[in-house]
């Protein structure tokens, strides 16, 4: 799926260790599914986390005057798929 951020938080080379595995293309399907899900909701975690409860709009001016707010989905984004890659590279082990 794309989002507004996935020029952002590509997952290609995270696709290319999957299809190293030995997985059925559903399992693999799956487990792509799973890694955008995470991505998706490390990046809202990211977002939320600089907004003020009572004032929403604050992301909205993120954007629109570029505070960084990119830098940071980048940032959450670039360390959940080096821990991806990490429980890939142990799951190759096995």
């Amino acid at each position: 799926m794309k989002y507004f951020f996935s020029h952002l938080t590509e997952i290609d080379s995270i696709i290319i260790e999957l299809d190293k595995l030995d997985l059925s293309e559903a399992q693999k399907l799956h487990l792509a599914d799973l890694i955008d899900s995470s991505l998706y909701h490390v990046v809202l975690d990211a977002i939320l986390a600089e907004l003020n409860p009572d004032d929403k709009k604050v992301f909205l001016n993120h954007l629109k005057e570029d505070d960084k707010i990119e830098d940071k989905i980048k940032s959450a984004a670039d360390d959940l798929k080096d821990e991806l890659h990490r429980d890939l590279k142990e799951a190759k082990k096995k």
